[in-house]
């Protein structure tokens, strides 16, 4: 069975932030549950987008939409660790490009997990997908690009 592999440049993280894992977050196994990974990994984008000055949705109407997620898990973690979330951006193309992260343990930064969420630029009104705007881009100059796959919508 072939397993999703991720593999990020050293290079590309741009911002760091810590969350705590709640008892709420733990499942019957007791370790962090994968739903719980999924809300942290949104906060932790929610943050990086927030420091850098960008709107979830602007005055426009013109917002991040998440397209895809990938996770790998590598070891467990439980009820009050703290985790680093480092958080960077890879293969941006006309419409977007995937944010990712790298999750450990702040207490020996043992690698818990790796996650890639892929977004585009979204109008709401219309409903369609919206090239990525100019200053985006240029808040990220060591990025990389790609050429985009998918058209306009």
């Amino acid at each position: 069975m072939a397993r999703l592999q991720l593999d990020f440049p050293e290079n590309q993280f741009y911002f760091t932030t810590q969350l705590t894992v709640r008892i709420t977050d733990i499942n019957g196994a007791n370790h962090l549950a994968n739903d719980s990974m999924i809300s942290m990994i949104s906060e932790a984008r929610a943050r990086f987008l927030y420091q850098f000055g960008i709107e979830e949705v602007s005055e426009k109407g013109v917002g991040i939409i998440v397209t895809d997620l990938a996770t790998t898990y590598l070891r467990e973690a439980f009820a009050r660790d703290a985790l680093i979330f480092e958080v960077g951006l890879m293969d941006l193309n006309k419409y977007g490009g995937d944010i990712i992260f790298r999750i450990s343990k702040a207490s020996n930064g043992e690698l818990v997990a790796l996650a890639k969420s892929g977004f585009v630029f979204f109008h709401f009104a219309t409903g369609k997908v919206r090239p990525m705007p100019e200053d985006f881009r240029l808040r990220f100059p060591g990025v990389n690009s790609i050429e985009a796959e998918s058209s306009e919508t």
